[in-house]
C-alpha cells in the first residue's frame, strides 16, 4: 500500500516532486511507525465492518483500529468480539484490488487477545495487532506478554512468519498527576524498551488525561492549549520519544469535533493560501466544521515532536496526510543537511536563501524528514497543503 493510492495518477503526478513510497506490514518497523499516518477508529460493533474498512481503504485510510474498549457499552463487548470475528471472515471477499488497511484490535484486558487470536483462525493474517489501553508498567507486562502468547505455531504460519505489533495507550491518571509522572514513565519506559520490537508506535490518549481533572478542550482550543495536557505531552516525548535511537514514535492526540460548533475566537486559518479558485470554499467548509482547529494542533503535534495522530471521524484523515507530506522546502534543506561531504559539521544557507541550516544540530531532525517523505512523499516546489487537501477531497 502507499499513501495517496486512491488519487488518480495524473493527479498525484502534479502533486509530488518525488511520489510517496510503497510499505507493508512488513517494512521496518521505524517506517511503518510513520506510515501510519492518520489511524481511524471504529467501533467494533458496526454491523457492516468489513464495507466500512474497504469503503475507508478507497478513501485513503491505511491504519484502522477496531475498538473493544472506550467507544462501545460494556454489556456490547461479547457481541462486538463475535462481529470482529465475523467480519474478519468476510474481508477477503469484500477487497476487489483494493489494499486493506493496517488493522488493529483495541482490547480491554489482556485475556482478550489469546481468545481473539484463536478465534479468528485464518483471518489473523489480516491483523496488524493490538491496541493496549490505560497503559503502564504494571499493566503492560500482562498485555505484552498475552500477544507473544497468542502466537502458537498455528498463528505464525497463519501469519506468514511475521509477528504482531502492539501500540500502547498512555492515557492513566498516573501521567497527569505530578507526583507521579516521571516514575510512571520510567516504569514505561523499561517494559516498551524490553519488548521494543513488538512495539510499534506509543498513542497518546488525551480524552482519558483531561477525565482525570474533569477537563475538554473546546473546539477553539489544541490540547496544547489545555496547560496540563501540554505538559504531559512534553514529558512523554521528553522520556520517550528522543531522537537518539532509544525513543519510540509517539502519535497525536485525537481531534474530537466534526460537526459546525458556535465559535467564539478568530478562524486560525489565513486567507492567502487559499486565494484562488475553489480553494476560498475549502477554506470556508474547514472554518466551518472547526477543522481550522485540528490543522493547528497538526502543526503543533509535529512541533513537539509527534508523528501521526488518532482520529475518530474519516473526515480528519485527509488533512493529517496533507499535512504529512513533506514541502519541497523541507525535503532540500534536508538532502543538504545530510550531504555525505558535510558530516564533519558546519553551517550553510538554505537553498531557499531565507535560513540557517547548521548540519550536526538539524541532522537528527533532517533524517525525520526524509523518513516522512519515504512514505508520504514530497510536494512539488509550488504545490502546499491546501492543493494536497483539496484533491483528496476531491476523489
Amino acid at each position: 500500500m502507499r499513501h495517496f493510492e486512491h488519487l488518480p495518477d495524473d493527479v498525484r503526478t502534479n502533486l509530488f516532486h518525488r511520489e510517496p513510497g510503497e510499505f507493508s506490514v512488513d517494512s521496518p518497523t521505524r517506517t511503518l511507525a510513520v506510515a501510519l499516518g492518520a489511524t481511524l477508529y471504529c467501533p467494533a460493533t458496526r454491523p457492516r465492518l468489513a464495507d466500512d474498512i474497504v469503503k475507508q481503504a478507497g478513501r485513503g485510510v491505511v491504519s484502522m483500529v477496531l475498538c473493544l474498549e472506550d467507544s462501545i457499552d460494556d454489556a456490547e463487548v461479547a457481541g462486538a468480539e463475535e462481529n470482529l470475528v465475523r467480519q474478519f471472515a468476510e474481508l477477503p471477499g469484500r477487497g476487489s484490488g483494493t489494499s486493506l488497511p493496517l488493522l488493529f484490535i483495541r482490547v480491554r484486558t489482556p485475556e482478550q487477545i489469546v481468545d481473539l487470536v484463536s478465534r479468528l483462525g485464518a483471518g489473523v493474517r489480516l491483523l496488524s495487532g493490538f491496541v493496549l489501553p490505560k497503559f503502564t508498567e504494571e499493566r503492560g507486562g500482562a498485555f505484552l506478554e498475552a500477544l507473544m502468547s497468542a502466537e502458537t505455531a498455528q498463528v505464525t504460519e497463519a501469519l506468514g512468519g511475521r509477528r504482531l505489533f502492539a501500540m500502547p495507550v498512555l492515557e492513566s491518571p498516573e501521567l497527569m498527576h505530578r507526583e507521579t509522572r516521571t516514575d510512571s514513565l520510567s516504569g514505561i519506559s523499561r517494559i516498551v524498551d524490553k519488548y521494543r520490537e513488538r512495539v510499534l508506535a506509543l498513542r497518546l490518549g488525551v480524552t482519558d488525561l483531561c477525565s482525570a481533572y474533569g477537563l475538554r478542550r473546546a473546539p477553539d482550543m489544541t490540547a496544547y492549549d489545555v496547560q496540563l495536557v501540554a505538559s504531559v505531552i512534553g514529558d512523554v516525548v521528553n522520556m520517550l520519544g528522543r531522537a537518539d535511537g532509544t525513543g519510540f514514535t509517539i502519535t497525536g492526540p485525537v481531534w474530537e469535533y466534526f460537526k459546525p460548533h458556535e465559535r467564539m475566537f478568530k478562524p486560525q486559518l489565513r486567507i492567502s493560501p487559499f486565494s484562488s479558485g475553489r480553494a476560498e470554499s475549502l477554506r470556508t467548509a474547514l472554518i466551518e466544521h472547526h477543522m481550522d482547529g485540528l490543522l493547528r494542533e497538526i502543526e503543533l503535534d509535529r512541533a513537539n515532536g509527534l508523528q501521526g495522530k488518532t482520529c475518530i471521524h474519516p473526515s480528519h484523515v485527509a488533512p493529517v496526510h496533507a499535512l504529512s507530506v513533506v514541502s519541497h522546502e523541507e525535503f532540500s534543506d534536508a538532502v543538504d543537511i545530510l550531504e555525505p561531504q558535510r558530516c564533519g559539521g558546519g553551517v550553510l544557507r538554505s537553498s531557499y536563501t531565507n535560513k540557517m541550516n547548521e548540519v550536526k544540530p538539524h541532522r537528527a531532525w533532517a533524517e525525520r524528514i526524509l523518513l516522512r517523505a519515504e512514505v508520504f512523499g514530497v510536494a512539488r516546489e509550488d504545490v502546499s497543503f491546501v492543493e494536497l487537501l483539496a484533491a483528496s477531497l476531491r476523489t
